[in-house]
């Protein structure tokens, strides 16, 4: 069996998701800072019949999101697909002219290091297995910057750019990089992005492995 790691668990879309990836056969390696949270979210997947366990890790905390992997990886098995979908912190949003050098330091280390640390925990895994799947799940800021959240404008830029580049890197392993972009609210009764269809989505770019960037909806202007 190989495992679906999820970065950035909760009861919403990442539950969705661990559903989807969980019922085609994959074990579930939930991450998120909450223990508390993890045992909710786990037993109600073991009620579906999904191998899944919880792995508290902080995604500004690189040391921690390695250790969770590599651990899920001994337990689960190697990590085959890694979702890298946290939801940002809502100071990272600060208006562009109210934003300082050190505002960054967070959202940066939320979509860039963690990213990094992310990839290179799972990566000897999937070159072992000759194939891997990452997916980098972002709102609209990252396709067109929004100037009232600022953070969040720069760093999703900035894990953008390492998805691309991963995308190019690793097309030869067999190992596919994708980015979906969810401009809209994720919410159940949402058109394009309830937690079920986005799990259906990204389900989908892993298997389909065609391009980079995907889009739920058109980004507004």
């Amino acid at each position: 069996m190989t495992a679906y790691a999820l970065v950035g668990a909760g009861p919403g879309l990442g539950l969705a998701c661990a559903r989807r990836f969980g019922a085609a056969g994959h074990g579930v390696a939930l991450l998120s800072r909450s223990g508390e949270h993890l045992d909710s979210l786990v037993a109600a997947l073991d009620g579906d019949g999904v191998r899944a366990r919880g792995y508290t890790a902080d995604a500004l905390d690189a040391v921690s999101l390695t250790t969770a992997l590599r651990k899920a990886a001994e337990e689960l098995g190697p990590v085959e697909i890694l979702q890298y979908s946290p939801a940002p912190r809502s100071d990272f949003m600060k208006p562009v002219l109210d934003t300082r050098a050190s505002d960054l330091d967070d959202p940066l280390a939320f979509s860039v290091k963690g990213p990094v640390a992310c990839v290179g925990a799972v990566l000897p895994g999937m070159r072992a297995l000759g194939r891997g799947t990452l997916l980098f799940v972002n709102g609209g800021s990252a396709a067109r910057p929004n100037p009232e959240r600022a953070g969040t404008s720069i760093a999703f830029a900035a894990e953008s750019a390492y998805a691309a580049m991963l995308h190019d890197a690793l097309a030869g392993e067999n190992v596919h990089a994708a980015q979906l972009i969810v401009p809209g609210a994720i919410r159940p009764d949402a058109e394009h992005s309830s937690p079920a269809g986005l799990a259906e989505r990204l389900y989908a770019l892993n298997t389909e492995r065609d391009g980079l960037r995907h889009y739920t909806e058109p980004v507004p202007e």
